[in-house]
């Protein structure tokens, strides 16, 4: 690797190889890119990714993403590497529950959204405060997609809120 790259360099060239699944050399170029500056979270947090995917390191890994998110809580990317790290050591409700809080900063990320997508991540059940499996859940469920209505209040155990 060229000592010359600077650390933007060798970050751009780690999306490049993370992109298209060579975790080694995003490893390496994520690597070097802290090395040069260990303070940025963005840096951190696809560092912890690769090394994750790459070394199966998770609790290494997890310390670095999670540092990232303290640091900028409100870069949804940093939710991202964290969902997909989970992923990856095969905990599919935690990364759900990150790909969440990254759509909540921000719903419009296209990246987050489709891996949502690709995981088909169930709607709440018509009737939240029921389990389920209840026959009252099912039945409403049914007449909801029959009709192709989307609930505008969900029920809870208080009543309806809107």
């Amino acid at each position: 690797m060229d000592s010359t790259f600077t650390a933007e360099e060798h970050f751009r060239q780690g999306l490049e190889a993370l992109h298209v699944d060579r975790t080694e050399d995003a490893l390496r170029h994520f690597g070097a890119a802290m090395r040069v500056d260990s303070g940025s979270a963005r840096f951190r947090s696809h560092y912890g990714l690769a090394l994750g995917l790459a070394e199966r390191r998770l609790e290494r890994a997890l310390t670095l993403c999670r540092d990232a998110v303290k640091q900028e809580f409100f870069n949804p990317v940093h939710y991202h590497n964290l969902a997909r790290l989970h992923l990856a050591f095969g905990f599919k409700a935690e990364a759900i529950r990150y790909l969440r809080r990254g759509l909540m900063i921000d719903p419009a990320n296209r990246e987050i959204s489709e891996h949502m997508c690709l995981l088909g991540v169930r709607r709440p059940p018509p009737l939240a405060f029921l389990r389920r499996q209840n026959v009252l859940n099912r039945f409403a469920g049914r007449i909801l997609r029959r009709n192709r209505l989307e609930p505008d209040m969900e029920f809870t155990a208080f009543g309806a809120q809107a």
